[in-house]
């Protein structure tokens, strides 16, 4: 089995790492540069550096504050936020990013998917997909971090975003996140059953018991943590002990 991989997710607004509950309501939680350490010293494998207003701000990220993140880990970091061309992906990666997710822009624009799958290769391209579960029984895809409709099924883009080569998801649970509800399990399995690349999760992880379900029920690859590590109500080292007294792969120091 391979070694399911925990990921620290840190949400960027301004200089800051924030805590959002359903996409609003956000909270600071403290600077990047300081968790992102914390969490490598700690056993993240690895990072999630998301800029959630940039889309909506129609700006790039503040390629400086992501230099400053990045210089000191030496994990694997994937970050989000902006991206509107190459040479967005271009500038992201000579930051010392090693992935990036693109939301917004690839909903509008699906074809970017290919270019930037073409010009970067797959294993550098995560489609980010923000999902909302509507009451009649509609997932539907937002945008601008997770505060706009696009009418689009979240199962069928997805489909189309692997026939363009993308070679990862990262799977966001509007309705989960920041609740500690556990993750959308029933939503991850559809997804899984299509698709031939990672799955990495988020949104609802509380108990230690419902980050076990996402790997055993759901079948997730990854799981991106957020409320639970910023809070300090557990670390990874104690999730990964966890899961591995569960007869769950993971990397240990």
């Amino acid at each position: 089995m391979k070694n399911i991989r925990i990921i620290p997710r840190l949400d960027i607004k301004g200089p800051n790492v924030v805590k959002p509950v359903n996409t609003e309501a956000l909270r600071v939680m403290g600077k990047p540069q300081e968790m992102a350490q914390r969490y490598y010293q700690d056993g993240a494998d690895e990072l999630l550096y998301l800029d959630i207003v940039a889309s909506l701000y129609q700006r790039s990220i503040d390629f400086d504050l992501l230099k400053s993140v990045v210089e000191n880990i030496f994990i694997p970091v994937t970050v989000g936020g902006g991206i509107r061309s190459v040479q967005d992906i271009d500038n992201i990666l000579r930051c010392g990013a090693d992935k990036v997710a693109i939301n917004t822009y690839a909903v509008h624009n699906p074809q970017f998917l290919k270019e930037a799958v073409e010009r970067f290769g797959s294993q550098c391209i995560v489609l980010f997909v923000e999902v909302k579960h509507q009451s009649n029984g509609f997932n539907e895809v937002y945008t601008d971090g997770g505060r706009e409709h696009t009418g689009k099924d979240a199962l069928e883009w997805i489909k189309e975003a692997l026939a363009l080569g993308v070679g990862e998801i990262l799977l966001t649970s509007i309705d989960r996140d920041g609740t500690r509800k556990g993750y959308d399990l029933d939503f991850i399995k559809q997804v899984n059953a299509v698709a031939q690349v990672p799955v990495v999760v988020h949104g609802g992880a509380g108990s230690f018991e419902s980050l076990e379900a996402a790997v055993t029920q759901g079948h997730a690859d990854a799981l991106a943590i957020s409320s639970i590590l910023h809070y300090k109500e557990t670390t990874i080292r104690d999730i990964k002990k966890y899961l591995a007294a569960h007869h769950i792969n993971v990397r240990l120091d």
